[in-house]
């Protein structure tokens, strides 16, 4: 799941602070707005460097501007479900899937990531996280919707770090022996460095690695005990954008939003055989009419999301107009920087369909000049996550 997208602080709302904030300016973080809260975009080492260290050993995120929440009763599952055109009810105790949240036109409202604790305190529960900029609007929308049906319980008390690279269960597994036997998309309870820690084994960089959820006053002791490893540098937002990228993940409020529906932003591997046509619970999320007649029938998409790489060595930016090789505009990119680990230049745009397929050739307008570009294939830089 992404980070979310930059929300300017007004007088009325100043910028909020992770609990990590302190920590970041004694490692020399250059601190920008991003979601409403001060957050750090690099540090001293620069974003370069950055990036290859988390693809190289593993880097350390604060991602506490994200919301995080839980989901609790016995029909938290099937209520949550209602909501998202993903199959809640099957997921099995102890995993964790993706899902999006749609709107009644079946467009994203937010895409975040739920696991099943199974039975806490007595209770079946969901632990979910969603986007830092869009957590306020989601935690109303699933009280408003499902509210009356489980008990929508946000954990604005707790910070998330996440921990991303090859050399990443090799730290943890220093300090909380066992994380290393978790596999993608599963997790646990663990106590680490003293912190009452939930580890899930997952990510938004393409790495292997683990989002860790801790109590707000356990943050610091937690990111100071991962950085004392060798393999661990502090990351900051603009890495993290770079490498998810190159993976292929979309980045809410850039290459996903209210105005896209899944099977136009390449979702379709999102929703599972259940929720779709013929499935056993076919429909019954918000838009499925719209949603699963795109997935049938794809020749109805106006505009389909897609890989690009720049024939010339020029970045190619968020909001450049992609025009076919005679001049006809047909798209536009949502999110584009030269990529460290691939170098060259790569974004995610949408194009009309014509002109999706991998190889073809389509042009960016980056100020007047015609930038060749070509549709290919992602992730530019190969998933590395541990499925044991």
């Amino acid at each position: 799941m992404s980070a979310a997208s930059s929300a300017p602080a007004t007088p009325a709302a100043p910028l909020l602070t992770t609990p990590l904030n302190a920590l970041h300016i004694e490692l020399g973080a250059r601190m920008v707005p991003f979601a409403g809260y001060s957050m750090p975009v690099q540090y001293p080492a620069g974003l370069m460097a950055e990036h290859v260290h988390t693809r190289t050993a593993a880097g350390l995120f604060d991602v506490s501007h994200m919301g995080q929440l839980k989901l609790i009763g016995a029909d938290a599952a099937a209520a949550f479900e209602t909501l998202m055109p993903v199959d809640v009810i099957d997921l099995p105790v102890g995993k964790q899937r993706y899902g999006l949240l749609l709107t009644d036109e079946g467009t994203i409202i937010d895409d975040l990531m739920f696991f099943n604790q199974g039975v806490v305190d007595g209770e079946p529960t969901l632990f979910v996280i969603v986007n830092g900029a869009c957590k306020v609007g989601d935690i109303a929308h699933i009280q408003a919707r499902i509210g009356q049906r489980c008990k929508v319980a946000p954990m604005p008390d707790h910070a998330l770090l996440a921990l991303q690279g090859p050399q990443a269960a090799t730290a943890l597994a220093r300090l909380a022996p066992g994380v290393e036997k978790l596999v993608f998309m599963t997790g646990g309870a663990f106590s680490i460095a003293g912190c009452d820690c939930f580890v899930t084994r997952s990510g938004y960089t393409g790495e292997d690695g683990f989002e860790i959820s801790v109590p707000a006053a356990q943050a610091d002791t937690l990111a100071r005990a991962l950085l004392a490893q060798p393999e661990v540098k502090p990351i900051g937002l603009g890495a993290r954008n770079s490498l998810r990228l190159e993976a292929g993940l979309c980045l809410y409020g850039n290459d996903i939003d209210t105005t896209t529906t899944p099977p136009e932003a390449a979702l379709n591997w999102a929703i599972q055989k259940v929720r779709r046509t013929g499935g056993a619970r076919a429909g019954g999320f918000p838009g499925a009419d719209k949603v699963l007649a795109q997935i049938d029938n794809p020749a109805t998409l106006a505009r389909k999301r897609v890989g690009l790489v720049a024939l010339e060595r020029v970045p190619v930016r968020e909001h450049t107009e992609l025009q076919s090789t005679d001049g006809q505009k047909i798209g536009e990119v949502t999110s584009g920087l030269l990529g460290p680990t691939v170098n060259e230049p790569i974004a995610i745009g949408y194009v009309t369909p014509a002109f999706a397929a991998v190889g073809t050739r389509v042009n960016a307008m980056v100020r007047g000049k015609a930038v060749p570009m070509e549709v290919r294939a992602m992730p530019f830089v190969p998933a590395n996550y541990f499925r044991g």
